[in-house]
């Protein structure tokens, strides 16, 4: 039979497959530069991975088929169990077995939590899966609190099995943990939470109250935030107890998300459930917030991940996609767009990795760096996590139409981009938490500007910025009125410093000419003239 010519399709791209994104410039560069040269092996071998159209469908199998809560079996017995596809349980053991969850508590290697957050940056099929992967990672140093759970907890969290059944959690060969704060009356004020721990008498708590938000209800244990007798402290609860039973911690309902569809989110009740303290009594927000710093830190890292992926997919579309005569990549404007898009996403990937780099220093009991962090860190959870999503439009609507399709995995990008900025406190809790760095940890400040200082009087704009920004954070009046704008300018401030001292020239004229030097509109794609894009939209173009 021959095919009408209306029948031939031409001018439709290829997909983006079998590539490999590690082998991305903005990412590979900050690995080796914040102490991970010895990883790149490592990294470069799980981005291959990432890339290949197997993992790929894994990504869309896991987001397509959303796990399905089963609260009873057949015979009307509680089993509280959520049921995920077989994809998602390839992801998890890739995760897992290449040491993206806790795995570096257990590497004395200097830089092997960048090494992990490059890994981290690098597996991209889908994203839902790496919400236990993060809170894994970041439940150990909490979990220290208590030094006896953490000798026989600790080996499992660090783990490189994975084990998806429930069973007695130091019978498994491998673990993964939760985090379960927030409550429907509170949300981020945590310390409003009404879920009551009773001591038993034996050491260990009863826990009555609901959750409102715990994701990966599966995971082998949690840490939980209740108001025990001395105030809100934090619990170690196993999902399986030590005999066998189950705890009993009920699962509600599963959550109707915009994205992140692979994860199940649930709604909780503890009725009665068996928990053992974690620190202090009254002291459950001190001991969890490592944790919560820990995941801030990947979320950064997320949102910079999510942008590097809509860039190279907007590249990668424009290469191969005419229009008017002419393909995309080489049309004026089109170029400034991706230009644009490429230079916000190497900026959050600098800022990400030098978070990164501080956490491995601070948890090798490097205090600056521990300082840099604490301030640093919540700012750029702020900016970077809110760039995220206008980045991902943005890089949709260089599809055109084509992008607004599910098939081409852009609305999957876009539904994820916000969750970053939401997860773990949203704009105002972490431009506040900013503030609160400053007001706790004042030291904090002028280990910043020490920071900052390395590339004074090397660029006027920068150096105007930089200048601009000390008398903001000494205008204590307004400062909670303002908190959003100050963690902007730190997070533009440390980005414009990195980008001098280590980026690429025509990547750093870029982002000093538009973000710092004024010369840019409101939205991607107002470059000014003058600039030399080649080497820009060069560092975005996925090469293997």
């Amino acid at each position: 039979m021959i095919m009408s010519e209306t029948h031939v399709v031409t001018n439709q791209v290829c997909p983006l497959e079998n590539y490999n994104p590690a082998a991305s410039p903005m990412l590979a560069e900050a690995l080796i530069r914040e102490g991970g040269e010895w990883g790149v092996d490592e990294v470069v071998a799980l981005g291959a991975l990432s890339g290949s159209t197997r993992a790929q469908r894994w990504g869309e199998l896991a987001d397509r088929n959303q796990p399905i809560l089963r609260t009873h079996d057949r015979y009307g017995h509680r089993v509280d169990e959520v049921e995920y596809d077989p994809a998602y349980h390839e992801l998890m053991t890739v995760a897992v077995g290449h040491g993206l969850h806790a795995a570096p508590w257990a590497d004395e290697r200097p830089g092997a939590h960048v090494v992990r957050a490059a890994k981290m940056s690098a597996w991209t099929p889908e994203p839902g899966h790496v919400c236990p992967i993060s809170m894994t990672y970041a439940v150990v140093p909490a979990l220290r609190h208590n030094p006896d759970l953490a000798a026989i907890y600790e080996p499992l969290l660090t783990s490189r099995s994975y084990d998806p059944e429930l069973a007695v959690p130091a019978t498994k060969m491998g673990i993964t943990a939760g985090m379960s704060m927030t409550e429907k009356q509170g949300g981020s004020d945590v310390r409003a939470g009404t879920t009551a721990a009773t001591p038993n008498g034996d050491g260990t708590y009863r826990l009555t109250g609901h959750k409102w938000f715990t994701s990966a209800p599966m995971s082998d244990i949690f840490l939980v935030l209740a108001q025990a007798p001395a105030g809100l402290s934090c619990f170690f609860l196993p999902r399986v107890l030590p005999d066998g039973t189950r705890n009993r911690m009920f699962l509600q309902r599963l959550k109707d998300k915009l994205g992140n569809h692979a994860n199940a989110s649930s709604e909780v009740e503890y009725d009665g459930a068996t928990a053992w303290l974690v620190g202090e009594e009254g002291r459950g927000v001190p001991t969890i917030i490592e944790m919560v710093n820990l995941t801030r830190l990947d979320c950064t890292l997320g949102s910079a991940t999510s942008m590097r992926t809509g860039l190279m997919q907007a590249v990668h579309h424009a290469q191969h996609r005419k229009a008017f005569g002419d393909y995309l990549i080489d049309q004026p404007l089109m170029r400034n767009v991706l230009a644009d898009l490429a230079v916000e996403a190497e900026a959050a990937t600098m800022l990400a990795m030098r978070m990164a780099g501080a956490t491995d220093a601070a948890v090798r009991g490097d205090d600056r760096e521990a300082l840099l962090r604490r301030i640093g860190l919540a700012a750029a959870k702020y900016w970077v996590c809110k760039r995220a999503t206008p980045h991902a439009g943005e890089a949709m609507e260089c599809f055109g139409g084509n992008g607004y399709v599910e098939d081409s995995g852009m609305p999957r990008l876009y539904r994820e981009a916000p969750l970053m900025g939401i997860w773990e406190g949203s704009g105002n809790v972490s431009a506040l938490d900013t503030l609160r760095a400053m007001a706790t940890r004042p030291e904090c400040i002028e280990v910043l500007f020490d920071e900052l200082g390395a590339t004074a009087g090397l660029d006027p704009r920068l150096d105007a910025h930089v200048g601009g920004l000390r008398p903001q954070l000494e205008e204590l009046d307004t400062a909670q009125y303002r908190a959003r704008k100050i963690a902007e300018d730190i997070s533009l401030a440390l980005q414009g410093s990195l980008l001098v001292r280590h980026g690429h020239p025509a990547v750093a004229e870029a982002f000093l000419a538009s973000r710092l030097g004024g010369a840019w509109g409101g939205a991607f794609g107002t470059l000014p003239t003058g600039l030399d894009l080649a080497p820009i939209l060069e560092r975005a173009t996925i090469k293997g």
